[in-house]
């Protein structure tokens, strides 16, 4: 691992309409890590990690990772939000570049970390790698990255797996075909993470993983997803989605709403309570000084 010094050009194109200023590079064999001076140690903690999260990654996929992707770290979250077009996203991958993008105020912030962050924008780039990017759907494609990288998205939220609940619930799913592309919603956006994560693991637990690995293999070939799943035991989309909906009901039933919000029940029923009982005080006070009164009228 060498560093490269200051880069001989301080813009660093992201894409054809982004462009950031870089100061510095990190160079190994396997990776290359673009950075402000500031970043320097985050750089090369970057450099030495990702060996073993490309390994890693390898395994699980099954597909190879033999080429030298960049990585770009950028300091302050304003500069990202404004590349990446969102509040919420602390990551985003340019499979057509080989690139990574990361927010480097926000990676560590739990549940985050730097290695399951890396994971998840190298899935992207490996999927894509050496395949057509539209015949991956983006439910697929998050899923898939975020099933790899143990469940850790590139989305911050605070909501978590409640907003699925919710969806489930109320009836209220964005459909698989509707999930070809995400939605700018902030409320849709994590339902469309939390619905992805969730059908990719609902077809390696059924399924098993090699059914997920060989749909992967199908896409990477050329094959539409309903190609890909007219070849698996799933056969298609309608069925995929019609027994994840089965699945999902059972996981998430009012038993299971109630006993992950049983605090913020228990609390409202007991503010509710307290709020009874003050009101039922007060009528009796209202109704002892209306007897008082009467008594001394009658006197």
């Amino acid at each position: 691992m060498k560093l490269a010094g200051i880069v001989a050009l301080s813009i660093f194109f992201l894409s054809a309409d982004l462009i950031y200023a870089i100061t510095s590079v990190v160079q190994s064999k396997d990776v290359s890590i673009f950075y402000e001076d500031s970043l320097k140690n985050m750089a090369y903690q970057v450099a030495e990690v990702y060996p073993s999260v490309r390994d890693e990654l390898v395994h699980t996929l099954g597909q190879e990772a033999d080429f030298r992707p960049e990585v770009v770290l950028i300091k302050e979250r304003d500069k990202f939000n404004k590349i990446s077009g969102s509040d919420s996203i602390i990551a985003f991958a340019l499979p057509d570049r080989n690139l990574m993008v990361l927010d480097a105020s926000r990676v560590y912030t739990k549940p985050f970390t730097l290695e399951a962050t890396l994971k998840h924008e190298l899935c992207h780039l490996v999927l894509h790698r050496g395949a057509d990017g539209k015949h991956i759907p983006r439910w697929f494609d998050e899923g898939v990255c975020q099933w790899s990288s143990g469940g850790i998205a590139e989305l911050m939220s605070d909501e978590g797996d409640k907003v699925l609940t919710k969806a489930v619930m109320s009836q209220r799913l964005i459909g698989l075909r509707e999930l070809e592309r995400f939605p700018q919603d902030g409320k849709l956006l994590i339902l469309a993470y939390e619905e992805s994560k969730s059908v990719v693991e609902f077809i390696v637990s059924e399924y098993g993983k090699g059914t997920l690995l060989r749909m992967i293999e199908n896409l990477k070939m050329g094959d539409s997803m309903d190609e890909s799943l007219s070849k698996s035991p799933l056969s298609s989309l309608e069925d995929l989605e019609k027994n994840w909906l089965i699945y999902l009901r059972k996981q998430h039933t009012w038993f299971l709403f109630l006993s992950n919000n049983l605090y913020i029940i228990l609390f409202t029923l007991a503010a509710l309570m307290t709020f009874y009982g003050f009101v039922r005080l007060i009528r009796r006070k209202r109704a002892y000084v209306d007897e008082e009164e009467e008594e001394e009228g009658k006197e």
